[in-house]
Order: C-alpha cells, then structure tokens, then sequence
C-alpha cells in the first residue's frame, strides 16, 4: 500500500469532436469540428482536424478551406456533451478511492491506496472508459496535480509511443518529462506569465522547478510559488472532492430556426428556467437575481421578434441565508 500521495489527471480527448463521433461513427477517420453558439467559431477540434483550423477561429472565415479539406462541421450540444461527461465521471469515480471533477472533460483522481501497477491501472482505466462510452482519454499519473497535468500533456503529445498513460512518479521520468516541457506547457502558467518568466530565463518546466520559490513569489504570487513546488514533487494542492456551489447559473440554447411566435418562445423560456432551477436546487442554493436574455439575428431586443438564441442565468446565494 502505497503512503505517498499520488494523483492522475484523467481527461478526453478533443472532447466535444470525441463526443459527435460516438453517434457518427462512419466519421472515425474524418476530421471533424464543433462551433460555438450560433455557429460563431471552432471551439473543438479532433486531432485530424488541428492542421486546417486554429482554435476560435470564426466558421464564416474557415467555412470554405474546412469544405476543401474535407472537414466536418457541428453545431454545438451542449446536453449532448454534460450526459457524456456525467457517464465518464461516474465510471471514474467507481475505480478510484476519490475524485476531483475538474471541468467537463477532466478529472483528478486519488491513486495513492492503488496496489497494482500505476501504468497497467491507467490503461485499465482508459479501456474500461472508451469501451462503455466510445470517449478515448489521455492517462497522467504523478505525486502532485500539476505534475499529473504535465503527465497526461505528455501521453496526448506521444501518443504513438505512450499509449496514452504516462506514469512519472519516477523521478527519472519525471525529470525527462520537464526537461522536454516548455514552460508554456504547465498548469497556470498562462502567456503573460510565459514571458515574464522566459525574460528570467524560465524557458522549460525544469527551469522553473529549479528556480527559487521564494523570489518566485515576491516576484510574481503565491500561485507561481506552488507550480514550482509541486514540479519538485512537493505536493502543494490537495483533492478537492467537494465542489463549490456556482456563484452564477446559466443555460444557453439556440433555435434551429427562426421563431415568429410568441407561444414557443414561452415554452422555452420555461424549460430553460426549470433547468437551471433543478441545478440551483441541486447545490442548496437560492437566486437572487434573474436575467433573461432573447437574442435576434442581429442585435438584443427588448421584445421577442425573430429569435435566434435565448439565454437564461441567475446569480445565486447560500440557502441558508433565505
């Protein structure tokens, strides 16, 4: 039994693209992309697909050269994608002793009481996952989350060699690992940053996991001082298992077609609110304020003509306060 902490970071694969293959399987081997609301811009692509457009560019300017190289394109599903991330979560959280749902396509995972082979566990994970829901995932295992980031960063970009796991609570490996990593790469780590720290001369994550924590921190935050820590293998975050209540709601669809009457504007006013209620409800919380929002094909209206999208959000406030 294993003392020493040690997290995976389990996330999809070019999720949304991952999730419009499982029913369209005669497009495994077609690029494809999904678009934002309203078909605004590429907010996913597969991996077939990165080579012909950026990510967030609009359709409208990539609708011709996607057509050339053969590319598909969908319209965004959003309840498609939250059912398919509730089913891969749930199928995590029945292999490991504790869970951290991250974001829609992303889980920390808790591995330190796993007795087998953290590489053989990752790949067991991995096929238990695409077998019961067609999503493939990329398999990180580290002794800190922001090596497990890096970890599973590695096994996307080596795919063909890692199999899609890579284990580096080794130290050996995991000095390989931020030594091939820029430091772009890791985990909060954004632009800005990127070059206040390559102007240091911070330019892979092995320099910055040498550089001083302490001036790190003077210099820039405590957040900074963490990320270098933890690339040492200090653990520094801990699993959060409970996750905090939303300050804000929202539930956004678009129409697929233009609506001239007042009647199923109402009814989806209505199904949209009742949802986000039942997510409000769900984390003990009560609104304090309501927005609604119906958008035209061109401009926002204070009365429903023409709709295009509506959108629905509401700032909450603990229930016990009420």
């Amino acid at each position: 039994m294993r003392s020493d902490p040690v997290f995976a970071l389990i996330d999809c694969n070019s999720f949304y693209a991952s999730c419009e293959r499982v029913f369209r399987p005669d497009l495994a081997k077609t690029p494809i992309v999904v678009l934002s609301n309203n078909d605004g811009c590429v907010i996913a692509r597969s991996y077939d697909a990165k080579p012909y457009v950026k990510m967030g560019e609009p359709y409208f300017q990539a609708k011709d050269k996607l057509r050339r190289h053969g590319v598909v394109a969908f319209s965004s599903n959003y309840a498609l994608y939250g059912d398919m991330s509730e089913r891969v979560m749930t199928l995590i959280e029945s292999m490991v002793p504790a869970t951290e749902v991250y974001s829609i396509d992303e889980c920390f995972a808790d591995l330190s009481g796993i007795p087998e082979n953290l590489t053989e566990f990752g790949r067991k994970v991995r096929s238990r996952i695409f077998q019961c829901t067609g999503i493939p995932v990329g398999v990180g295992v580290a002794s800190t989350k922001t090596l497990a980031k890096l970890a599973n960063h590695t096994a996307k970009r080596l795919q063909a060699q890692t199999g899609g796991v890579v284990d580096i609570t080794d130290p050996f490996k995991r000095d390989w690992v931020l030594r091939n990593t820029e430091v772009k790469e890791v985990w909060g780590i954004g632009r800005r940053m990127t070059a206040h720290l390559e102007a240091m001369d911070i330019r892979t994550a092995m320099d910055l996991a040498k550089a001083d924590a302490w001036t790190l921190r003077q210099k820039f935050s405590v957040v900074v001082e963490k990320t270098a820590r933890e690339l040492t293998g200090t653990p520094c975050l801990e699993l959060d298992e409970v996750e905090p209540p939303k300050q804000e709601i929202c539930c956004s669809r678009m129409f697929g077609k233009r609506l001239t009457e007042l009647a199923p504007i109402k009814q989806a006013v209505a199904t949209y609110v009742g949802r986000a209620a039942e997510k409000l409800r769900s984390q003990g919380s009560v609104c304090k304020r309501m927005r609604v929002s119906i958008r035209t094909g061109c401009s926002i209206r204070t009365r429903p003509i023409t709709p295009r999208a509506l959108w629905w959000s509401c700032h909450t406030q603990p229930a016990t306060r009420y």
